[in-house]
């Protein structure tokens, strides 16, 4: 029979793991080697105890969070892009200036300002 037989065992990390199965646990049927099974078993557990020892946490959250909590995050979020847009285009717009005026001091005044501009 092919498919996943499991055969428990007694082994240490069923206290850490709540007494699930393990990977390491399970082994492929029809007589196909289990050993790239276990030595991902062994990088997953690696570095869960390096995450368990650095203190560190997961970058997402795990929970469903309320619809209300979801729109308030939503509405935030999109005040903060508004807010990042309109500075960005201060920004620009500040510069298009400033490009303008050494534009215009830097140039032949002759060119902006010929003989006899002001009796247009």
């Amino acid at each position: 029979m092919g498919g996943w037989e499991v055969k428990r065992t007694a082994h240490p990390a069923d206290r850490t793991f709540g007494g699930t199965a393990r990977a390491a646990d399970c082994a492929f049927g029809a007589g196909r080697a289990n050993s790239y099974t276990e030595a991902w078993t062994k990088g997953d557990l690696d570095s869960r105890r390096i995450v368990e020892r650095l203190g560190l946490r997961a970058m997402v959250e795990s929970r469903i969070k309320p619809y209300g909590e979801q729109v308030a995050e939503q509405e935030r979020r999109a005040a903060q892009r508004r807010a990042f847009v309109r500075n960005q285009t201060i920004g620009l717009v500040i510069l298009a200036a400033a490009i303008c005026l050494w534009w215009l001091f830097h140039t032949n005044p002759k060119w902006i300002f010929p003989p006899g501009w002001w009796r247009l």
